[in-house]
């Protein structure tokens, strides 16, 4: 009787084991954070605010940021502000655009400034699936 009472208990635990773990491998699959926000691949631009080719980039990385908030992060750090960001990331030059993938690693990496159209097709090449900004298509 005893054994039979520990049996089920360990398979009791078992399943609540397995059930657990269960769970979490689907949120992390689905690229949930700790906080319940659905993770997501990250471009960070890495340039200064007084740097030509990063101040032509500004306007493109506001528009990433509003426009497509929702399929990808896009963060710019200003490397003469932050300077242990520079080394961090190891860049050389200023901008560097570094994209990453949702659980941080680093795909591809671009020296100098980058357009639009060249960091949506980039996106693409390594496999996001972009949809059009909702203000694009309000415009046709």
């Amino acid at each position: 009787m005893n054994s039979s009472l520990n049996l089920r208990r360990n398979f009791t635990l078992l399943l609540c084991l397995l059930l657990v773990s269960g769970s979490l491998f689907s949120a992390e699959k689905a690229g949930v954070t700790d906080g319940g926000k659905i993770a997501l691949p990250r471009l960070i631009d890495l340039g200064a605010g007084k740097c030509i080719p990063c101040k032509q980039m500004k306007p493109i990385l506001d528009e990433l940021k509003r426009d497509y908030a929702e399929q990808f992060e896009t963060v710019f750090i200003d490397v003469w502000e932050n300077r242990e960001e520079g080394p961090k990331y190891g860049i050389r030059i200023i901008p560097t655009q570094i994209f990453f993938t949702v659980d941080g690693k680093e795909r591809y990496r671009h020296e100098g400034f980058m357009s639009k159209k060249d960091i949506l097709a980039k996106w693409r090449d390594l496999g996001v699936t972009l949809k059009e900004p909702a203000a694009a298509v309000e415009k046709r």
